[in-house]
C-alpha cells in the first residue's frame, strides 16, 4: 500500500547512472570495433558484433535496436576489407537474424511497459481512494504520514491509516491486515470506508470498533473460503478531544503507540487486551479504552509492525524506543523522514514488510505553522 502524499522512491539511480546504461549498447559495440580492428584475426572479436544489437532490445526502442544493427552489420563489412578470411557472411547473417529478433523483442518490451504503466494508474488511482492525504492540523493537533513498501514497486497493501475531525475530537486509526495481495487490500479498504462512515456518528471508540469488526467480518464472509483466515486485522484507534488534555487509546492486538511528554519516552501497552478485528468469535467481544495525558507539546508516534520487525544484518529487530529517545525534539514531519532514512539503513536498503506510522503532536494555543 501506499501511504497519503509521503512516498518515497528507493534505490534510484542517479542520472550518470541512468545514461551509461542506455549507452551500453554503443560502448559494447565501440569497444568489440576496437577490439576487432587492433587484435589479430585469429581472435576474431568481431564474431561478437551481434550482442550489440541484442543489448539494444533491452534498453531502447524499435527503430534505435534497427540502426545499431545495420551500424554493425557495415562494420563487419568494413571489416571483411581488411581481414579477409573473418567468415564475413556468416558474422553478418548472425547480425541480421539477432536484429530482427531484437527489433520484435523491443516492441514486446515497450508493449508490456505500456501495460505495465496503465495498470500502476490504475493502482495509484485505487491507493488515493484507499489512503487519502491526511490534513497536515486539525485545531491543535499536527498530524503526518509515512508508508514505505517492502516493494519498491508496491502501490497497495493491507496497511492503512485515516484521520478525522469529529464532534467527540479528533479520531486516528491505523491497522494491518494479516495477507498480502487483493484479499487483503479489500479488507483495508472496507476497514478504512467504516472508519469514515462511523468515525462522526459513535459516540464511543467501543462503538465504533463493534462497527469495523462488523464491517470486516462481513467482508470475509463474502470472499472464497481458502482466503478467510487472512482476513483479521490488528488496529488502534485514537481520540483526542478538543481542549482537552488527554487521549484515549484502543488498541486491538496492535503495537502500542510512543509517546514523547517533557522529552521522555514511554511505550503505552494497553492495560488489558482488546480483541483485534475479525476474531471476536474466538476470543470474545472484548474491547478497554485507555487514558493517557496528552498535553501541547507532546508527540505520539503510530506505526504497524513492520517498523518494530525490521531486521539488521544479524537479524536484530529494529530498536524503536530507543532510536526515539534519540530523536524525542524532533517535529513530526522530521520525526517521520528521519525513521524513514533510518529504517531503510538499518535493513541494509531492502524492507520485508510493508511500513505505515503516524506522527501526532498536540500544540500549544497559537503557535504558528512549521
Amino acid at each position: 500500500m501506499i501511504g497519503s502524499g509521503r512516498f518515497r522512491r528507493r534505490h534510484r539511480p542517479n542520472d550518470g547512472q541512468r545514461k551509461a546504461v542506455l549507452l551500453s549498447p554503443v560502448i559494447v559495440t565501440v569497444l568489440i570495433t576496437g577490439l576487432a580492428f587492433s587484435t589479430p584475426r585469429e581472435i576474431a572479436f568481431s564474431r561478437l558484433l551481434p550482442a550489440a544489437p541484442a543489448l539494444a532490445a533491452a534498453l531502447w526502442p524499435v527503430l534505435p535496436t534497427v540502426l545499431l544493427g545495420i551500424f554493425c552489420l557495415l562494420i563487419m563489412i568494413g571489416l571483411s576489407f581488411v581481414y579477409s578470411d573473418l567468415g564475413t557472411p556468416y558474422t553478418a547473417a548472425a547480425i541480421i537474424a539477432v536484429t530482427l529478433a531484437a527489433a520484435y523483442a523491443s516492441h514486446l518490451r515497450l508493449q508490456w511497459e505500456e501495460t505495465l504503466f496503465q495498470v500502476r494508474l490504475v493502482a495509484d488511482a485505487a491507493q488515493k481512494v484507499l489512503l487519502r492525504p491526511l490534513p497536515h492540523r486539525v485545531q491543535d493537533v499536527e498530524i503526518e504520514s509515512l508508508y514505505l513498501a517492502a516493494q519498491e514497486q508496491a502501490r497497495i497493501g493491507g496497511d492503512f491509516y485515516e484521520a478525522a475531525d469529529t464532534p467527540y475530537g479528533v479520531r486516528l486509526l491505523i491497522g494491518d491486515v494479516r495477507g498480502k495481495g487483493l484479499s487483503a487490500v479489500g479488507a483495508a479498504s472496507a476497514v478504512i470506508n467504516c472508519f469514515r462512515e462511523n468515525a462522526y456518528d459513535q459516540p464511543d471508540l467501543g462503538a465504533l470498533v463493534r462497527r469495523l469488526q462488523t464491517t470486516i467480518s462481513r467482508y470475509s464472509a463474502a470472499v472464497p473460503a481458502d482466503d478467510q483466515t487472512e482476513h483479521f486485522a490488528t488496529a488502534l484507534i485514537a481520540e483526542i478531544p478538543h481542549g482537552s488534555g488527554y487521549v484515549r487509546i484502543l488498541n486491538c492486538g496492535h503495537p502500542p503507540p510512543v509517546f514523547v511528554s517533557g522529552g521522555e519516552i514511554h511505550v503505552l501497552e494497553p492495560t488489558l487486551a482488546s480483541t483485534p478485528l475479525n476474531l471476536s468469535a474466538l476470543l470474545g467481544d472484548h474491547y478497554y479504552v485507555d487514558t493517557v495525558a496528552f498535553v501541547p507539546g507532546d508527540q505520539m508516534l503510530l506505526y504497524t509492525d513492520g517498523v518494530t520487525e525490521a531486521r539488521d544484518r544479524a537479524g536484530e529487530f529494529f530498536p524503536l524506543a530507543d532510536w526515539a529517545r534519540q530523536h524525542h525534539q524532533a517535529p513530526p514531519r522530521e520525526l517521520l523522514d528521519r525513521l524513514h532514512a533510518d529504517l531503510l539503513r538499518y535493513a541494509g536498503g531492502r524492507l520485508d514488510d510493508d511500513i505505515a506510522a503516524l506522527a501526532v503532536r498536540r500544540r500549544h494555543a497559537g503557535s504558528p505553522e512549521q
